[in-house]
C-alpha cells in the first residue's frame, strides 16, 4: 500500500509542460464530452449496481475509460471487487464491464496458455469471476494464471515459457488492466496493486435496475464505443501527463491511470478523482491495520488457551477477562470501554470463528469458543514453527468458509497498542 502525499489536483507533461489547464493537445470540446462522457458512465454503473460509497463509483467510472489507454500506460491497475459472502453483486459489477471495458474478456474457463497468448500491444482487459479459487489451496493448476495477474501490473514483466517444437525459451508480454471478483480478500500481491470495491449486500431500500440483455447490452455497449471514440486519438497525450497525485509509491502507480484519464474529461472529476484516491487508500490503510489487529487477537487467543491447559472450550467471558488483563495487550483500551463480546465476535468472524452454547464438565451452559475452531486461522494466519501442532489440521473440520483463501499474513511487528482506539473501519454504503 502506498502512502498518502500531500497534493493537489495538477498535472503536467513528460516534457515539463503545462498544468491542470492543458490536457496535452485536447481541445475544450474534446475535455467537455469527456467529462460529459464519464457522467453518463458513471450514471449507468450506478443504475445496475449499488458500490459501497460515492467514491467507488468514481473509482469503477474511471477504471473502465482507463482500460481503453492501456497501450499509452505504464501500469495496469487491478479492480479487486470482493464481498464476504455471495450475493453482494460481485458478478453484477463485472457484467457491467464486461459490455464497457476495452477489449473485455472473462477467465473463468480460459486456459493460461490462451491468455498468455492473446496479450500483445494492445491487449484485452481480463475479467476473472470467482477469483478466490485461483488463489487457493485447490488451485496448483492456475499456478500461470496467477503469476500472470502477478506481474503484469507493470510493462516489461515477461513470463518466460519454453514453446514451439524447437523449444526455445519465449517471452510472453503480461501487461494487461484486470478486474477480479471473489469472496474474501484476495492476496496481497493482488490487494498492493489494486482498486479495491469492498461490496456488501444491498439493504431493503437500496434499489438497482435490473440487468437485461436486450437493453442493458445495447445501452452500455454504446457508451463504450463513445469512450473508445474520445480516448483513443489521446493515447498519445495520455503516455505524455504526468499527474500530480495525492498519494505516492504504489498507490500512486495504481491510481495514475484513473487520474490521467480524469485530467483528460476536465471539468469536476480532476478533483473528484483525487478526493476517490485518497478516501479509497486511506481506507485500505484502516484494513491493513484491522488485519493486523486481528492476527494479534488470533495469537493471543492461542495464549489463552496454552495457559488453560489446551482445554476444549473456554467460555467466552473467561477469554475476554484473560486478554484485558494483559497490561501488554491492546483490548483494555479497545474501543471505548476495552474489547467486549461483541467486539470479540465481530473480529473473528471475518475467520469463520463464532460463540455457541457448549456444556462444561459441571453440567453448566454458557457461550464459549472451540478450540478446534481455531486451528485452521492459527496454522494460516499465525503458525508457530517452534511449537508442533497437537493434531494435524485436517483431522478437524475448517470452520471458515471453504470458498476463500485469507490473505498472507501481515509481515513485520505486530502492534502493541489499539489503532487508535477505533472499533473497526466504517464502511459507508
Amino acid at each position: 500500500m502506498g502512502t498518502v502525499a500531500d497534493g493537489g489536483s495538477g498535472t503536467v507533461s513528460a516534457d515539463g509542460g503545462s498544468g491542470t489547464g492543458d490536457r496535452s493537445g485536447a481541445s475544450g470540446d474534446t475535455a467537455n464530452q469527456g467529462a460529459a462522457l464519464l457522467d453518463e458512465l458513471r450514471t449507468a454503473v450506478g443504475r445496475y449496481v449499488v458500490l459501497p460509497s460515492e467514491e467507488a463509483l468514481t473509482a469503477v467510472t474511471l477504471w473502465v475509460a482507463a482500460s481503453h489507454i492501456q497501450p499509452a500506460l505504464q501500469h495496469a491497475p487491478r479492480l479487486a471487487v470482493v464481498g464476504p459472502t455471495k450475493g453482494c453483486g460481485k458478478s453484477r459489477v463485472l457484467d457491467v464491464l464486461h459490455e464497457t471495458v476495452h477489449q473485455p474478456m472473462m477467465t473463468v474457463n480460459t486456459s493460461p496458455a490462451v491468455v498468455f497468448r492473446v496479450i500483445g500491444k494492445n491487449p484485452p482487459t481480463l475479467l476473472v469471476d470467482e477469483a478466490d479459487t485461483i488463489f487457493g489451496p485447490k488451485a496448483g493448476e492456475k499456478e500461470d494464471l496467477r503469476g500472470l495477474l502477478n506481474a503484469g501490473h507493470q510493462r516489461n514483466r515477461p513470463a518466460w515459457r519454453i514453446s514451439g517444437p524447437e523449444h526455445k525459451p519465449t517471452a510472453f508480454p503480461t501487461f494487461a488492466m484486470a478486474a477480479l471478483a471473489g469472496i474474501g480478500d484476495l492476496p496481497d500481491t493482488i490487494m498492493d496493486r489494486a482498486v479495491v470495491i469492498r461490496m456488501q449486500k444491498r439493504k431493503p431500500g437500496e434499489r438497482i435496475t435490473p440487468f437485461r440483455s436486450r437493453y442493458s447490452v445495447p445501452e452500455l455497449n454504446t457508451l463504450r464505443d463513445r469512450l473508445t471514440a474520445w480516448l483513443t486519438p489521446l493515447r498519445g497525450a495520455a503516455a505524455a501527463l504526468v499527474p500530480k497525485m495525492p498519494v505516492e509509491d504504489r498507490a500512486a502507480d495504481t491510481w495514475e491511470p484513473l487520474v490521467i484519464v480524469a485530467d483528460l474529461a476536465g471539468g469536476h472529476w480532476p478533483v473528484q478523482a483525487r478526493a476517490a484516491c485518497l478516501a479509497m487508500t486511506r481506507n485500505e490503510v484502516v484494513q491493513d491495520e484491522q488485519t493486523t489487529l486481528k492476527t494479534r487477537l488470533l495469537r493471543d487467543i492461542r495464549r489463552v488457551f496454552e495457559q488453560e491447559g489446551n482445554k476444549e472450550a473456554l467460555r467466552s467471558q473467561d477469554v475476554l477477562a484473560v486478554l484485558v488483563q494483559d497490561a501488554e495487550a491492546p483490548w483494555a483500551e479497545y474501543g471505548t470501554k476495552g474489547l467486549n463480546a461483541y467486539h470479540l465476535a465481530n473480529m473473528l468472524r471475518d475467520f469463520g470463528i463464532s460463540p455457541a452454547n457448549h456444556r462444561f464438565e459441571n453440567g453448566r451452559q454458557a457461550k464459549a469458543y472451540a478450540r478446534n475452531q481455531f486451528l485452521d486461522a492459527w496454522a494460516r494466519y499465525c503458525p508457530d514453527p517452534a511449537q508442533a501442532a497437537p493434531a494435524p489440521v485436517h483431522e478437524f473440520a475448517p470452520a471458515r468458509p471453504t470458498q476463500s483463501k485469507p490473505p498472507a499474513p501481515p509481515a513485520g511487528a505486530l502492534p502493541v497498542g489499539p489503532p487508535g482506539g477505533t472499533t473497526g473501519p466504517k464502511r459507508t454504503r
